[in-house]
């Protein structure tokens, strides 16, 4: 016949209702260094795109006085720019190549200044140019690198 065990069992019983799952500190561990790690690539991008922006103004900054040199420099950045950030918009030339620059910009380069950028790389001399026009392209390339670098 079967004995009745069941007596003997009285002293164990179930545990008490967990009233919430406590995770263990490896996985605090984790979604600290998962939320270090998304900081720091965010910071390192922030930071990359600054460096190009400061590496590009310091070009320019540091290019000699208002001559064609400097506007072929100029022109130089803004095509390096163009290859990073706008690959499709390097190989444009002429009335392409100043459309493509006014529509990212606030500012509009128009007249003199205008054909002193698109002709800068093709001409000897700058008989037909003044100071006021190598500034003015001067100008509209710092906020040109400023809004879209």
């Amino acid at each position: 016949m079967m004995e009745d065990n069941l007596p003997l069992l009285r002293d164990i019983h179930l545990p008490a209702d967990i009233l919430a799952f406590v995770p263990g500190y490896g996985w605090f561990v984790l979604i600290i260094l998962a939320c270090a790690a998304y900081f720091i690539y965010k910071l390192s991008k922030i930071w990359y795109i600054k460096s190009k922006k400061f590496y590009a103004l310091r070009l320019l900054k540091n290019a000699p006085e208002n001559n064609i040199q400097t506007v072929r420099l100029a022109s130089e950045i803004l095509r390096r720019i163009c290859r990073l950030k706008f690959p499709d918009a390097v190989g444009l030339s002429g009335a392409d190549w100043l459309n493509f620059l006014n529509t990212h910009s606030k500012n509009k380069l128009k007249g003199k200044a205008a054909d002193l950028l698109l002709y800068a790389p093709y001409i000897a001399q700058s008989k037909n140019f003044k100071e006021p026009d190598f500034e003015e392209v001067r100008l509209f390339i710092q906020k040109w690198i400023g809004e879209n670098l």
